[in-house]
Parts: structure tokens; sequence; C-alpha cells
């Protein structure tokens, strides 16, 4: 497995991490034992990197690992948590006490007296400007409550804005090979000021691993359902927001550029994605230790070459630039 540092965290964490919301809620039912063995088998592939968030069944995804890590002594993972999604998006709700009250939660549910890393969860555009909070959350390492901080962005707008801030450790934001605008701005600004970016929905919830068609069900309390309108989120991270059709359809060529380097599509997709400059970690998510396995293979891919790369830029560009491009 390779590894990056982690922007200003210092930390070495591998290219391949975890993303844990299937773990709490939103992608169907997932039992504790399931849970355990797809973490377990991450884990033992060389995974450095869990991925949570308070609201990610409203704690239970940050208690899982927390069992999982307690019964795994031996084990070294940076956990990166989020904070901010289980109220009502408005600025005000990101006050001092709230930042306080959910790192204290975060903490507990982690059973850890310093959280490694708690990111901002995608809270409304204005906050991202606001000194204040920027200056609560110094104070909260200040106290030992959090090593670092980061945020969880929607736009490169918003994720270019944190970068500019001098004690932001990482961003993580949507970015795929059907989501291809962090490129332009947001990855050579995190390089220059040393700030870690982290890649999450890197699949576009699935579309990449090229298993889906146009008939597939999705069970009913799976966000790749009850999303596709961004109804309950942003659509974004829901298919990456892309046209479910048009990205089957893409899914489709994508696979056929992978067989050509003799891989998986889904394992073409994170390779190519943790192997672009700036980009300190991938998350995919899994719900099996086939998955977690399958998908940490993907840091040990040789270099895919510019030619990959030049491919997936014109794969982009003309199926999805015109739909998504400047809304993200």
């Amino acid at each position: 497995m390779k590894t990056s540092i982690l922007g200003r965290t210092g930390a070495t964490v591998s290219s391949i991490g975890l993303g844990t919301w299937q773990l709490g809620a939103d992608w169907g039912d997932v039992t504790e034992a399931d849970a355990h063995a797809a973490l377990d088998a991450a884990v033992e592939s060389g995974v450095t990197l869990f991925d949570t968030a308070d609201a990610y069944g409203d704690g239970r995804s940050e208690q899982l690992i927390a069992r999982y890590l307690s019964s795994r002594p031996d084990v070294s993972v940076f956990v990166a948590t989020k904070m901010g999604r289980r109220v009502e998006q408005t600025v005000e709700n990101y006050s001092t006490e709230n930042l306080r009250a959910w790192s204290d939660r975060s903490r507990r549910n982690l059973g850890v007296d310093t959280l490694d890393l708690t990111q901002l969860h995608c809270p409304p555009t204005a906050v991202y400007s606001i000194d204040r909070v920027y200056d609560d959350l110094d104070r909260l390492v200040d106290e030992g409550v959090i090593r670092h901080y980061g945020v969880s962005v929607e736009t490169a707008a918003e994720a270019l804005t944190a970068i500019a801030r001098p004690n932001i450790a990482s961003v993580q934001l949507v970015f795929n090979a059907f989501r291809l605008k962090p490129l332009e701005e947001v990855l050579p600004a995190a390089i220059e000021a040393g700030v870690g970016i982290i890649a999450r929905v890197p699949l576009a919830s699935g579309l990449l691993s090229g298993r889906y068609t146009a008939d597939t069900v999705f069970a009913e309390n799976d966000h790749r359902n009850f999303n596709r309108e961004g109804k309950h989120f942003d659509v974004g991270e829901t298919f990456a927001g892309v046209d479910y059709t048009t990205g089957v359809a893409a899914a489709h060529e994508f696979s056929a550029l992978a067989a050509e380097y003799q891989l998986e599509p889904a394992t073409a997709a994170l390779a190519w994605l943790a192997q672009l400059p700036g980009v300190s970690s991938v998350i995919p998510g899994a719900r099996s230790p086939e998955q977690a396995r399958a998908n940490a293979a993907a840091g040990d891919v040789a270099d895919l070459g510019p030619e990959f790369h030049d491919r997936v830029v014109e794969l982009y560009d003309r199926r999805f630039r015109a739909a998504v491009h400047e809304r993200w």
C-alpha cells in the first residue's frame, strides 16, 4: 500500500483509506459483525485511515470504529471524523458551544481523549469565512480536544476559501472520474499551501464499479434510491450528482478503458485518483471484506500514466462537464 502525508497533520496515511458512512446508515442495513469484518479486512490490507462522522447513524459509525479498535489494540489507525450535520444547517448553529459539544460527543463515541482530525461537515457556505469558527477550532487544538481540523466541502469555491486559512490541515471533497473540477484550482492550491486532500465518493456511489445497469434496484433506505433528486442532502453526494442513466453508460466506457490496463474498473478508478499529485487519501466505502480488500488493492497499482489520465478527462468532458462542472 502506498502512503502519503495528510497535509498539515503530518501523519502518514494509506493512499486508500476507508469511508464508513455505510456502517452508520443510508446504504441499507449493515450488522456490527459485518462492519467489524470489513474494518478488519481493510486493516489487514494496509488501510490506516478511517473516515467517519457524528451524523453517520447518529454516532453508530463512530461507535463501531471505537469497539473495533478496542478489540484490536495492535492496530494503529488515523481516524478522521466530521461534525455539524446533526442539526439544522444554519450559520447560527456553528456556535462556540456547539463546536465544543460536537467534539466532546465524538470523543465519547470514539473512546478517545483527543480526536486525530475533526472536519466541519459541509456546513452552510458562509461558515467557511467566519473568523470566530477558526478561532474556536484553534482553541480546541490548544486544549487537546482535537489534534487537527479540516473541512468537508461541497464546492470547489468552498475548498479554496478553507485552504486559505493558515491552520486548515485537510479538505475533503467529492472527486472522481465523473467529477473533475478539483483538478483545475483546488489541487494546485492545496499543494502550494501544504493542505491534504481527501477524495470522497471516489466511485460515484458505485457507478464506477461498472456493476450497475439501468434496471438496478437499490434498497428503500439506500440514498442511491431516495436522494437521486437531492431531497434529503446535496445531490452531489449521490452518484456524484450525475444523471444515473448517463452515468451507467459512461461507466461501461470506463470499464472498457480499465480492461485495456488489465484492471477491474473500481480498481482503476481508485488507483487513478490516488495517483494524482496532491491527493493524500481516497476513501471508498466497503460493506464486506471482499469490497474492502478489492479497494485497498488499488493502493498498490503501478502508475497508470498520462494516456489513461487524458482518456478519463476526455470521457468527463464529453459526458459530464456541461451538466456538473459549474454546479460544484
